[in-house]
């Protein structure tokens, strides 16, 4: 049985979305809405296309440059339950995985197991990129978050510390 995520679409080979050279799926869906956003195309639910999961990892376990994934959107936690399938075969695999998300880390955790593969997504992830894209707090040398207000967080020792402990680029 094929399993389907809905993408908007995907960049094959990207070096600003993380360390490394990295593929990138964009998440079809978001509810964030946020003033000024560069994948406005992204928001609509029902926009983009179904793909097949298991394709799409094994083309990306079968490109030998790449060094990670990165799950952007639309917002990737919205659809947790498909990239949580996805990001396990990544890290089984050696790759680094990182998320962006308009969800701050603190709400995930206190929704963690009120919304539907959130925790094992979470679980599956590297580094997680937090927080609403935010216009007026934009930075020219900002590396791989649109704002200010966003962190870059270190999810394993996040939750191993019970805070957030963030990377600096």
């Amino acid at each position: 049985m094929e399993k389907k995520i809905r993408l908007s679409g995907i960049a094959y080979e990207s070096l600003v979305n993380g360390p490394g050279m990295r593929r990138v799926f964009f998440s079809q869906g978001c509810i964030h809405g946020c003033k000024g956003c560069f994948n406005e195309d992204t928001h609509n639910f029902s926009g983009g296309e179904d793909r097949d999961m298991d394709e799409l990892i094994k083309d990306v376990l079968e490109n030998p440059i790449l060094k990670g994934i990165t799950f952007s959107g639309g917002d990737p936690l919205e659809r947790a339950e498909e990239f949580a399938y996805m990001a396990k075969s990544f890290r089984k695999s050696g790759l680094n995985v990182w998320s962006y998300t308009g969800y701050t880390f603190e709400y995930i955790l206190e929704n963690i197991n009120k919304r539907l593969g959130w925790k094992n997504l979470l679980e599956n992830l590297d580094v997680l990129v937090d927080g609403k894209f935010d216009e007026t707090k934009t930075q020219d040398g900002l590396k791989y978050r649109g704002s200010t207000n966003q962190r870059i967080i270190d999810v394993k020792e996040s939750l191993k510390k019970g805070e957030v402990v963030t990377i600096e680029y």
